[in-house]
């Protein structure tokens, strides 16, 4: 019952957020900030939090490592055997990006961090940075070959050295194969707080704080961001990425992790990760790279409703 309450919040920050928009409360410009704060501070400190103190052999397992693309991959391929009826080369590519390039970061990570505790956090943290890998190239290269589009696909990664939640990524990581400890920084806010005649706290503290925004201002920024063009509605297309992005995704993940003897930690993870709705990007992407933008949107917008519902009934589950 807590999570499904949990959840309900959830959904009713998704459609605060949608509602802002609509009413000129959240502006472009407003969204932008929100979005920002979210993916330059909040996730970055959430995804450091959960990994810098963590031995690396759990982070890094083989299962895992082996498990994200296989998903993703698997889940491409039966995309695209079921998208090959479509005519239109504009639609069949979006059909196909959006049924497999899942919302990892902006919802994903902060969701297991909610519902799944600190262990589960650091394992999602992980499936999020191996996914960027997977997910930027595979979608370029789809639309790019399907839609005979340009794009430059060395730009694209160059821009993932730079991406805030990869590097927070790859800085915890290091943190924890060097076995470093951050007792330092601890004694250096404890000096502060002295002098300021306060509480001193800890690095965690401050990471566990500025993480809790992570899932709040994602979701305002991402309900601001949907658009509902309901001509451009689809019910056979859009059925089916609903069907292949919160329900056949989660499964391939929950059958290649129980395959691969992944931990039960992991295992729910994956599931819950992989059931996240399509990517706002792929809007992004579809636009520039030749894809039908309006279909993407509706899809965007149907995913992310219907993936609130079933995760609420896979947290049951799992």
């Amino acid at each position: 019952m807590e999570v499904l309450r949990r959840l309900g919040f959830l959904l009713a920050l998704l459609l605060v957020g949608f509602a802002a928009r609509r009413a000129g409360l959240l502006t472009e410009r407003r969204t932008e900030w929100v979005t920002a704060v979210a993916f330059y501070v909040a996730l970055p400190a959430l995804v450091f939090g959960a990994t810098y103190d963590r031995p690396l052999g759990a982070l890094l397992s083989p299962a895992l490592v082996a498990g994200v693309p296989l998903v993703i991959l698997g889940t491409a391929a039966i995309a695209w055997l079921v998208a090959r009826r479509e005519p239109a080369h504009p639609r069949r590519s979006v059909a196909i990006v959006q049924s497999y390039h899942a919302n990892l970061g902006f919802l994903g990570v902060p969701l297991v961090a909610l519902t799944l505790g600190d262990e589960a956090t650091a394992v999602a943290s992980v499936v999020l940075g191996l996914s960027l890998f997977v997910h930027v190239p595979l979608t370029i290269l789809t639309l790019v070959a399907i839609n005979d589009a340009d794009a430059s696909l060395r730009d694209e990664l160059a821009e993932l050295a730079t991406n805030p939640v990869l590097v927070s990524l790859a800085l915890g990581l290091a943190v924890s194969a060097a076995g470093l400890s951050l007792s330092t920084v601890d004694g250096v806010l404890a000096a502060v707080a002295s002098a300021a005649g306060t509480p001193a706290p800890t690095v965690d503290d401050v990471l566990g704080v500025v993480g809790e925004f992570a899932l709040p201002l994602a979701l305002l920024g991402v309900g601001a961001s949907l658009e509902l063009d309901t001509d451009a509605l689809d019910p056979r297309g859009t059925g089916s990425v609903i069907a292949l992005k919160v329900a056949v995704m989660p499964a391939v993940a929950f059958g290649v992790f129980t395959l691969l003897a992944a931990s039960q930690a992991a295992v729910a993870t994956a599931v819950l990760m992989f059931g996240m709705p399509s990517a706002v990007s792929t809007y992004v992407y579809a636009t520039e790279l030749g894809g039908d933008a309006r279909f993407a949107s509706v899809n965007v917008f149907a995913t992310t409703v219907a993936s609130l519902l079933l995760v609420a009934v896979a947290l049951q589950v799992l």
